[in-house]
C-alpha cells in the first residue's frame, strides 16, 4: 500500500510529501499527468534496499497547492519547491530521480543549481542543448496547432476537457503497447502530431491498459482534486525557461543514469546520443517499453537504481 502523506512547507506551498524506509535520502519527481503515486513500484524496493524513499506531489499535483498565476510554474519557482522540501526534511542533499517533467526539472536543477543533487537518474526524457530559437516557435512550425505543448499555449480546452472526466483521461493517456518505434515510424506525417485532446476523445484508446481500477480511481482522485490548470501551466512556461537558460553552461558534472525507453516514440535515438557530450559521468540503459517506464518495468527500473545507488552509497 503507498504510504498516506503528511503535508509540509515548502517555498509558500503546502506540499504533499511520500515517505517510505530509512537511509540514505533518494527524491523522486514525477512527471505529467502523475502523482507521487507514480513510484510506487519503487518505494517498497528502495525502502529494502536500505534507502529512504520521499516523492512529493509536485507543484500543482494532487494534494499540493496549485497556485492560479501561470507565472507561478516557472522552472526557478519548481526549483525552489525542491528546496524547500529538502530543507523541510533536513536534508542538505539526496540522490534525484526524475521522469518526464520531473526529469526535465531536474536537468534544469543539475544547470541552475546543482550543489543540493548527489547524483541524478533520469528516465526518459534525455538532457538537450539549448536550441538558438524559442522551441514552441520550433514545435509549431514543425509540428502544427495541434501538438499538444502548442495547443497547451494557445487555449484553456485541455484544462477543461480533462478535467470533465480525469479517470477517462489518465485511462487513455496512461497504456502500454501503444506503438513500437518501428511502427510510428512507418505512419503518415499527419498521424505523427500527438494531439492529447483527440486521444482523449477517441472512442477506444490504443494499446493495453497499464492501470488497475484501483489505481485508475487513484489518479482519479488526485486529479479531480487538483484539475489540470497547475499541472498545464508547467507547460506555459517553456518559453521563459528557454530564456532563462541564455548563457548558462549546460554540461553536467553530477554522475548521472540515463533510463532510456525504446518505444517512447517522441524521443528519438538521437537525442540520447547527443547529450553524451553534456555530462561528464553517465551511464545509459534502455529498456524494452513505452513512456510510463517506472510503472511498465518496474522490476527492471528497480534493479537499475538500487545498483546506481549503491554505488553512490
Amino acid at each position: 500500500m503507498f504510504p498516506a502523506p503528511r503535508i509540509v512547507k515548502s517555498n509558500g506551498l503546502d506540499m504533499a510529501v511520500y515517505e517510505q524506509g530509512q537511509g540514505p535520502a533518494v527524491v523522486l519527481l514525477h512527471g505529467f499527468p502523475e502523482l507521487a503515486y507514480s513510484w510506487r513500484h519503487q518505494f517498497p524496493a528502495l525502502a529494502d534496499a536500505g534507502f529512504r524513499a520521499i516523492a512529493p506531489d509536485q507543484r500543482g499535483y494532487g494534494r499540493t497547492t496549485a497556485p492560479a498565476d501561470i507565472s507561478a510554474y516557472r522552472a526557478s519557482e519548481l526549483i525552489a519547491d525542491v528546496h524547500g522540501l529538502l530543507d523541510a526534511l533536513d536534508l542538505e542533499s539526496a540522490a534525484f530521480v526524475g521522469h518526464d517533467w520531473g526529469a526535465l526539472l531536474l536537468w534544469q536543477m543539475a544547470m541552475l543549481a546543482p550543489e543540493r543533487i548527489d547524483s541524478l537518474a533520469i528516465l526518459n526524457i534525455p538532457h538537450f542543448p539549448r536550441s538558438p530559437v524559442d522551441p514552441i516557435d520550433v514545435m509549431r512550425e514543425r509540428f502544427g496547432n495541434d501538438f499538444y505543448i502548442v495547443n497547451f499555449q494557445d487555449s484553456d480546452e485541455a484544462d477543461r476537457v480533462f478535467s470533465e472526466d480525469p479517470r477517462h483521461f489518465i485511462n487513455r493517456m496512461m497504456r502500454r503497447n501503444q506503438l513500437t518505434r518501428e511502427q510510428f515510424d512507418k505512419l503518415p506525417p499527419q498521424y505523427k502530431v500527438v494531439s492529447l485532446l483527440r486521444q482523449t476523445l477517441a472512442q477506444k484508446g490504443s494499446g493495453d491498459a497499464l492501470l488497475s481500477d484501483e489505481e485508475l480511481d487513484y489518479y482519479a482522485a488526485g486529479f479531480t482534486r487538483s484539475g489540470f490548470t497547475g499541472p498545464i501551466n508547467w507547460y506555459r512556461n517553456w518559453s521563459h525557461n528557454w530564456k532563462q537558460l541564455e548563457g548558462v553552461d549546460p554540461v553536467v558534472d553530477i554522475p548521472t543514469l540515463f533510463i532510456g525507453a525504446e518505444n517512447d516514440v517522441l524521443i528519438r535515438l538521437q537525442h540520447i546520443e547527443g547529450m553524451k557530450p553534456l555530462i561528464s559521468d553517465l551511464r545509459i540503459h534502455m529498456l524494452g517499453c513505452g513512456h510510463w517506464t517506472q510503472q511498465e518495468m518496474p522490476a527492471e527500473v528497480n534493479a537499475l537504481l538500487i545498483d546506481w545507488l549503491m554505488q553512490r552509497r
